[in-house]
């Protein structure tokens, strides 16, 4: 059956299902990881499972080959969009359920796919669920904020996300995969790919109860780097491309406000010192500011007590000033290139994460 006014072809019978995880030196995390799959595969709900080995030299192939996966190796690394392609090219199943090695499925997530593409939709995305293994406070900050905005939305998206989310294989070979060229390494490779899905006329649709645990351990450095040089950059200049941002996720107008609350802090702080304003202005702005992410702050004092939750709710507050100005950065770049007699377009620069000029690079 067929999407309506969609073009994309849809099967109605019953489809297998390939589960496909990109993997480089993550030898440990492939003991976590691949048995929940590998059990869906004897009972059934999957037929098959396959690791890339992304130019692995810490036995990540030999570890998965000897645990029961299939194993498709590349000579050199090339990141994660390369490796997913690679083994959808040779996967038998008609669907492609794409798993990061770092991510451990729930038990119900073939289930959760399978009643989700059986109704006339191109591709399902779910979420990290709330109990993250590592325990430091940037693991679970980063984990709990990412499992917060998956679970807000509901229904009809436009993006995609391929820490635990599976499209129809045909479809997905006619929009010509993950853009590789573009995205390198691991990026926001899986967001451009559905909006391109979107716009070929398929569904994607989020939900909330298909999970995963996240193993990842996250530190300072590690969370900023590829929130800004991975994430916030690179997705910043898809969306001045694209022309137009979308009211999901962590780009929703309600986001785009408590950003603005967010800038009022450092402000408010530094008019309070230096007496222009009296101290209780700060104080009203920062209320404001909790007050606007009470149910972020719910979340955060339910999983880790009243300590975690204040002091991740701070830190949020950063994170909201470090995004607009990288916003902001790209902005101007698209401007200033505009304003080329050459009209140049923006492509990214694989080396540094940066997009910049089509006729500079």
């Amino acid at each position: 059956m067929r999407g309506e006014g969609s073009g994309l072809a849809l099967t109605t019978f019953e489809p297998k299902i390939t589960a496909i995880i990109p993997a480089y030196n993550c030898r440990g995390l492939l003991d976590h990881s691949l048995p929940p799959l590998l059990q869906m595969k004897r009972q059934g709900e999957i037929c098959e499972v396959i690791v890339v080995d992304d130019g692995s030299s810490d036995g990540t192939a030999e570890t998965a080959l000897s645990l029961g996966a299939q194993v498709v190796s590349c000579e050199q690394r090339r990141g994660p969009a390369h490796a997913r392609n690679q083994a959808a090219q040779v996967s038998l199943g008609e669907i492609l359920w794409f798993v990061d090695a770092d991510v451990v499925a729930h038990s119900d997530a073939a289930r959760q796919i399978l009643g989700v593409l059986n109704n006339h939709y191109a591709a399902v995305f779910g979420s990290y669920d709330d109990a993250p293994r590592a325990r430091n406070f940037f693991s679970q900050y980063k984990n709990l904020v990412h499992h917060y905005y998956h679970q807000k939305i509901r229904g009809d998206v436009s993006s995609f996300w391929a820490g635990c989310g599976a499209v129809w294989k045909q479809i997905f070979l006619n929009v010509g995969g993950f853009d590789a060229v573009r995205y390198p390494r691991s990026s926001v490779e899986d967001i451009e790919l559905g909006y391109r899905l979107k716009e070929a006329g398929g569904r994607i649709r989020h939900v909330p109860e298909l999970q995963g645990t996240h193993l990842k351990v996250w530190t300072s450095w590690k969370l900023l780097t590829s929130e800004i040089r991975d994430r916030a950059i690179p997705w910043t200049f898809l969306l001045l491309a694209r022309g137009r941002i979308s009211d999901e996720l962590n780009i929703s107008v309600t986001e785009r406000f408590r950003a603005v609350l967010a800038w009022t802090l450092p402000f408010s702080a530094a008019l309070s010192l230096t007496g222009v304003t009296p101290w209780w202005t700060f104080a009203a702005f920062l209320s404001l500011a909790f007050a606007a992410s009470l149910e972020l702050f719910a979340l955060f004092k339910r999983r880790n007590g009243m300590a975690f939750a204040l002091g991740a709710i701070l830190f949020h507050q950063f994170y909201y000033i470090y995004s607009t100005v990288v916003f902001c950065f790209c902005w101007i770049i698209v401007k200033v290139a505009s304003l080329k007699p050459s009209s140049a377009t923006l492509t990214e620069d694989s080396e540094s994460g940066l997009s910049v000029p089509i006729d500079k690079v």
